[in-house]
């Protein structure tokens, strides 16, 4: 819907309920198969449950044109990039939108609004493809942030799939604890923490096990901290409490300030040669420096052996993106 109605794109889609989404105003075209669908195609966007998304990518590469930029919105990377094999094609993407609802009937225009779609470049993926991804992104209304598809699982297991597991555990724990009795009125805070329990027993079975490594590392870092949290009630020091309450809540703010916009950019302006993975590499250096990328472009030489690349990033940060990109040998102004 953002897509036909914000780009002007032309959408084809193939899978289930393609005519009803045709009827709602998400599809233009509903195809029969990957190939109808892929036929001419400038942008492919994958969207699969993570235990079958490797198959789709493979599928999907195997047919999409030679110049067709593939992603996906898949909540873990590692292996779904794994499967793109270095195609320069791929460039993975996870969106942080969505609802407890599922399904063509609850599709909303404005669902990306402000939302944060990470972005996982390979470090083969084309520079014009990435571009073309980027802009796709932001012009469906998220901001787009690029990271290293390790980093994004392991951010993942800690701020995603950590609490859908201990969203579950807080619900059998206070079913148990009432042993049978009638449930009370749950408080707000009950009802927030719990949420996500229990979603989609399917797809949250694919992400445990797709990103079982790093939501094992993040769980075992909650044992401890629940563990000293029992410590220190079992102690019972007021002000040691206290002061573990109000560390609480900074984080929780540093935290929320982290995940908020951009604010004032500054734009910075390079020549680079047209090589393959420059672009890739110059956005995965500032991704792992945290200096995210608010908007970029690219501009071929006549002749194809350079470009000319653009890069808005937050003015806070910008000395240290240029300090950066000079440490590439890429001269910036």
């Amino acid at each position: 819907m953002a897509a036909r109605r914000r780009l002007g794109a032309h959408v084809r889609g193939t899978g289930r309920n393609g005519v009803r989404a045709v009827e709602l105003g998400a599809l233009d075209e509903a195809c029969s198969d990957l190939a109808q669908a892929l036929d001419g195609a400038d942008l492919a966007l994958l969207c699969a449950p993570v235990d079958v998304l490797d198959e789709v990518v493979r599928d999907v590469l195997a047919l999409a044109p030679p110049t067709c930029a593939v992603t996906d919105v898949g909540s873990t990377k590692r292996s779904v990039v794994a499967a793109a094999a270095g195609d320069e094609r791929f460039v993975g993407g996870h969106p942080l939108a969505g609802a407890e609802v599922a399904g063509v009937e609850h599709a909303r225009e404005d669902l990306f609004d402000e939302a944060t779609w990470y972005l996982t470049p390979q470090p083969q993926t084309g520079g014009v493809i990435l571009e073309r991804v980027h802009r796709f992104v932001t012009g469906l209304g998220a901001r787009a942030q690029i990271v290293a598809p390790d980093d994004h699982d392991r951010m993942m297991a800690a701020v995603s799939h950590l609490p859908h597991v201990v969203a579950n555990v807080l619900v059998t724990q206070a079913a148990g604890a009432l042993g049978g009795e009638r449930f009370p009125q749950a408080g707000p805070s009950f009802r927030d923490a719990t949420r996500v329990a229990g979603a989609n027993p399917g797809i949250w079975t694919g992400i445990y096990r797709a990103n079982r490594d790093a939501l094992l590392e993040q769980l075992d870092g909650a044992i401890a901290e629940l563990q000293a949290a029992r410590e220190l009630l079992a102690d019972g020091d007021p002000q040691r409490l206290e002061a573990w309450q109000a560390l609480a809540g900074r984080r929780h703010q540093e935290l929320l300030d982290a995940s908020a916009g951009a604010g004032p950019t500054r734009e910075l302006r390079a020549v680079v040669s047209n090589s393959p993975g420059v672009i890739a590499r110059i956005a995965l250096t500032l991704g792992e420096a945290g200096i995210n990328i608010v908007d970029m472009s690219l501009t071929p030489s006549p002749d194809n052996t350079r470009g000319s690349i653009l890069l808005a990033v937050p003015q806070a940060r910008a000395q240290q993106a240029v300090e950066l990109l000079r440490g590439l040998d890429i001269d910036v102004a």
